[in-house]
């Protein structure tokens, strides 16, 4: 074997995989066919679950310094062009005044983190560099994916370098990080199967140094983020991490008319340098499978939704750190053959679940887009009437792209064959999060001390949480896991205020800080328990209730 686990696919989702993966000591491989990142207009955001993610592996922060600076506003506009009076405005924290909301809470309603707003070419970079310091992590740009084999005992990977030499690679795993075309998924054999090409724009990319400075331009919105155009071209004006760099998606005939389109959206002069345009396909598509074999998807390979709501990227990120933690497991010998199969059933739910969140959010958008009609822009009473009409609309539809907490937060691994089965659980809700702390959700964040979430005090192993002022033993449990090899910790909080904001005096969190079984005593058979989230007994035999 040349390593432990082969990547294909350098974006935001190969690279936070291959990150974590080195972060835990396994030796992988990264393939990238481009020869470097490319200052691509793509994703935008990092939502809070993902930023919380980060925060694990010690990134949260770089992140942040190197994503838009925590000041700038984060409002969303619906607007007839930037120099007009803004039909609409949405109200939204910027990060810094996010963060501090977040961090004074004294409950478990909020993440440990709030979102950040960092462009992929931004990202990408930014992951690379940390990427490129890790001892057991090879990346490989210039490097293009051709073919795939697998057997019993590994994948052997057809591949061709930058001067069209071809060889080979082989490793116990690889992991399709490609992309909405993958190459690996369609060696697999596997479809997408939903919605495709719902619809077609183009998407350029453009700098202008004193754009943003300029904001308010004459009578129209303040600085923001989001300036969605009220126009029969779905035209739609984002504001990049720099605050710099715009992009703009419309519908419309040819990359020429996308610079006619960017003056017609500002309104006024302005110095401007178009740098790249593109088409891209509206799609709400879900794979059939995760995995075949010794070969996963993760990210675009698997699933892909409409920016709306900005679950794409970040639903990705959420596959490389549930399937990091698995395949370590596996390769340092300690799981059993669940442990593995059960990310298809976690993640897959997910994905089919973001789909779902997606399609709702790109509704609600093509549902006030839908009011505009010839005439919107006169100054009749007709014209007057379709704007405020329109407005009215988006008051109530647009807010179902921004508000979407419950779909980032919320997701919870419904009969994973390594959770311990509890009936029951919270509705899943796409824009509202309950912060329950049921079997199967991520363990919702609280602060112990200032700026110290509980999260930050559980290593990459199991833990046992007591919160029982008195509580019973838990060197069974400990002895019963570690007996398996897997790692296992204990963290004593005998805090009634966490006791009642967790509802359960002892909880068994994964690796990922998902739980993994909760009650009121420990349970009886604890040897199956054990069993159960190791991955070592069938599906069908890890069906259990939880104890209280």
């Amino acid at each position: 074997m040349d390593t432990q686990v082969l990547i294909v696919g350098a974006g935001p989702v190969g690279l936070t995989l291959a990150v974590d993966l080195g972060m835990q000591g396994i030796k992988c491989i990264l393939l990238e066919k481009k020869d470097a990142p490319e200052f691509l207009p793509k994703m935008e955001r990092c939502n809070a679950r993902t930023m919380e993610m980060f925060r694990r592996i010690g990134l949260s922060q770089q992140i942040r310094d190197a994503g838009l600076d925590g000041d700038v506003p984060m409002d969303v506009f619906v607007v007839t062009k930037m120099t007009e009076a803004p039909l609409l405005t949405l109200k939204y924290p910027s990060v810094n005044e996010a963060l501090a909301e977040v961090s004074e809470s004294e409950t478990s309603e909020h993440p440990a983190e709030a979102y950040q707003l960092i462009s992929q070419y931004t990202l990408e970079p930014l992951l690379k560099s940390v990427a490129d310091k890790l001892p057991s992590v090879d990346v490989r740009y210039g490097t293009e994916f051709v073919d795939f084999t697998q057997d019993a005992h590994g994948v052997t990977v057809q591949l061709r370098d930058h001067n069209g030499q071809d060889f080979s690679l082989r490793a116990p795993f690889m992991v399709g990080c490609d992309g909405g075309s993958s190459l690996v998924r369609k060696g697999l054999d596997i479809s997408l199967r939903g919605e495709g090409n719902i619809l077609r724009l183009r998407q350029a990319l453009y700098r202008s140094d004193d754009l943003f400075d300029r904001i308010p331009l004459g009578a129209g919105p303040g600085q923001g983020r989001h300036y969605h155009v009220a126009d029969d071209k779905s035209s739609f004006l984002i504001m990049q991490d720099s605050t710099k760099h715009w992009t703009l998606h419309a519908v419309v005939d040819s990359d020429a008319e996308m610079a006619q389109q960017f003056e017609k959206v500002v309104g006024t002069e302005v110095d401007y340098e178009m740098l790249y345009v593109g088409e891209w396909k509206q799609n709400l598509l879900l794979a059939d499978r995760y995995a075949g074999g010794r070969v996963f998807l993760a990210g675009d390979s698997a699933h892909l939704v409409i920016p709306t709501g900005g679950l794409g990227m970040n639903t990705g990120v959420g596959d490389a750190f549930d399937l990091s933690w698995k395949l370590a497991a596996t390769l340092q010998g300690w799981a059993g053959p669940n442990i593995l199969r059960s990310y298809e059933t976690e993640r897959r739910q997910v994905g089919d679940r973001n789909v779902g969140a997606s399609r709702y959010a790109s509704q609600g958008r093509r549902r006030w887009r839908a009011q505009w009609a010839p005439g919107f822009n006169d100054d009749t009473p007709s014209g007057r009437e379709l704007r405020t009409n329109l407005a009215r609309v988006a008051d109530v539809e647009q807010r179902k792209t921004n508000e979407m907490i419950g779909a980032e937060l919320g997701y919870r691994y419904v009969d994973s064959p390594v959770i311990w089965d509890e009936p029951g659980g919270p509705e899943h809700a796409f824009r509202v999060y309950d912060p329950t702390a049921w079997t199967g959700v991520r363990l919702p964040h609280v602060w112990l001390a200032p700026g110290k979430s509980i999260n930050d005090t559980l290593g990459r192993s199991f833990t046992i949480i007591r919160f029982a002022s008195n509580p019973d033993p838990a060197d069974e449990l400990v002895d019963e896991l570690r007996a398996r090899g897997a790692p296992v910790a204990v963290c004593d909080l005998p805090d009634p205020r966490l006791r009642a904001i967790y509802g359960r005096d002892y909880f068994l969190v994964r690796p990922d800080l998902h739980i993994a079984w909760r009650g009121n005593a420990m349970p009886k058979d604890l040897g199956k328990l054990a069993d159960v989230v190791t991955g070592r007994v069938v599906a069908d035999m890890g069906r259990h209730h939880a104890q209280g």
